[in-house]
């Protein structure tokens, strides 16, 4: 094999390659019911935000959007994969990735820590279209079916080629070597028609975001909003645990791991900005993911409230070093972390939880005291610590993994694990149902209720209802980007026909 056929053969490789991804993806689009990128740009982020937003709030201009994206990829991927038009189909690919590139720009993002595929400045759609740079530069086009000029007559081939570059044709087997990728076209062609067939459209294809639930579109209304201190807060409140990765998940141990491999960097900004477009405005998190949220406030310029849970540093004796962190973070709301209160009190030590408190309301800032146990906010209530607000689990155990009441005892959440059905294996965190409900009906404070669903064993219908109907002011639930616009709809449905509930509302 000589030089010149070996280069003609890596140009068609590299231009056939991508020519497939483009193909492919218009495929997909085209096959899938209902496709839309409408979620794709409404969750666009960066300098250009508000352009892509723009797009997708006009049901008319996506009606012209889809399908000129849809037929873009197909004849950008067909002309590239058999090589024709091979100029103009880099142009124009170079153009769409451009687009795509913009609307989620990887700016600002962490040099230690990127996101896969995703790096600074860098991404796929910048490889991509450097590599249709390319292909655009240089005069080598590789085999294609461009050869057929070859069999045309030569009036014929004077007429119809003559925006096209004359290629010296040396021989029919020369020709008919260019026609190569025509049975490629069709073997990968049929195989991914029956996959899709088969198994159904692929939903992971790029610029898409398919959330598998209910679309933003789907939304029932604007979610109701209580006030905690000077904050207005929606009365749904998004868990922490889509960044921290606690599952919760009792006996089955590989769901940490699959729920972390899941929720990636860029699946959880994409989760917090579908939960802030269907009207979500506040999350609670777990103190080492203080960096996460200030890493997506800052690139995306949200202005979601972050409340933000701290413990002391015993060891040192320094109970107010993850405040102060907390504060120069940029946190909106700070409240002394369930487990940690619940030690605490186990311990004999509340005089670290009332200077802690102490410390965060001289700092200008809404205090907040989480508990598992009610026991622990019992006996704050009865030392005269009071909060800005109370966060308690609260969940009923009418559930199958809930073990037996005779067989709880306070404090027990977060510690040993057992064996036995019979007793705590991080299956129940509200010990005590029916003392949890009379604490909240006497609490003069907002009450944000956690753990609601039970990590997962109690459905949204009934445990949200349970909750507001048993005295809470907001839920704080953990969701993944597939639940959110469920979960809002459940919660203006609950909340419009709430009934049975004693308790003013404090917030």
């Amino acid at each position: 094999m000589n030089n010149q056929n070996l280069k003609k053969i890596i140009i068609t490789l590299f231009r056939v390659t991508i020519g497939w991804h483009f193909l492919y993806e218009g495929l997909v689009k085209l096959w899938a019911a209902n496709w839309s990128a409408a979620g794709y740009l409404a969750n666009a982020t960066g300098p250009f935000a508000g352009f892509y937003h723009w797009m997708a709030a006009s049901e008319g201009l996506m009606k012209i959007i889809d399908p000129i994206n849809i037929a873009a990829l197909l004849l950008i991927g067909l002309a590239l994969f058999l090589g024709v038009f091979i100029r103009t189909a880099s142009v124009s690919g170079i153009l769409l990735l451009t687009l795509y590139y913009f609307a989620y720009p990887p700016f600002g993002g962490s040099l230690l820590a990127p996101v896969e595929g995703s790096y600074y400045i860098v991404n796929k759609n910048f490889i991509e279209a450097t590599a249709l740079l390319l292909l655009l530069l240089i005069k080598e086009r590789g085999y294609g079916i461009y050869a057929l000029q070859y069999f045309l007559p030569k009036k014929k081939l004077e007429k119809e080629l003559v925006k096209q570059e004359q290629e010296v044709l040396t021989s029919r087997r020369e020709a008919l070597k260019n026609l190569a990728t025509l049975p490629a076209l069709g073997i990968i062609g049929w195989g991914a028609f029956r996959e899709s067939q088969e198994y159904g459209v692929d939903t992971l294809s790029g610029a898409t975001i398919r959330i598998g639930g209910a679309n933003i579109s789907e939304l029932k209304g604007e979610l109701p909003k209580g006030k905690i201190g000077n904050h207005e807060l929606s009365r749904l409140v998004l868990g922490g645990n889509l960044i921290g990765g606690w599952a919760h998940s009792r006996d089955l141990i590989y769901v940490p791991s699959l729920f972390r491999a899941y929720n990636t960097e860029k699946k959880i900004f994409e989760t917090l900005m579908l939960a802030e477009k269907a009207g979500i405005d506040s999350i609670n998190i777990g103190f080492p993911t203080i960096e996460t949220m200030a890493k997506y406030r800052k690139m995306t310029g949200s202005k979601i409230k972050v409340i933000c849970q701290v413990h002391p540093d015993m060891e040192n004796n320094d109970y107010f070093v993850n405040i102060d962190k907390a504060i120069d973070s940029g946190m909106d709301i700070i409240q002394v972390q369930g487990n940690w209160c619940d030690w605490l009190v186990r311990d004999n030590k509340m005089e670290v939880i009332e200077k802690m408190m102490e410390r965060i309301r001289s700092q200008g800032y809404t205090a907040g005291l989480a508990s598992h146990t009610v026991d622990a906010l019992i006996a704050c209530e009865e030392q005269g610590i009071i909060p800005d607000y109370y966060m308690k689990t609260m969940h009923h155990d009418r559930y199958w993994s809930a073990h037996p009441m005779e067989n709880r005892v306070p404090f027990e959440v977060d510690g040993k694990r057992y064996l036995d059905h019979n007793r705590f294996h991080d299956n129940i965190f509200c010990l005590f149902p029916d003392r949890t409900v009379e604490f909240v009906e006497r609490a003069k404070v907002p009450v944000m209720g956690f753990k609601v669903l039970a990590a997962g064993a109690i459905s949204p219908e009934d445990g949200f209802n349970w909750a507001f109907q048993n005295g809470a002011d907001f839920i704080c639930v953990g969701m993944f980007d597939f639940q959110i616009v469920n979960d809002v709809n459940i919660t203006i449905d609950v909340l419009n026909k709430l009934q049975g509930r004693k308790r003013e509302w404090y917030a």
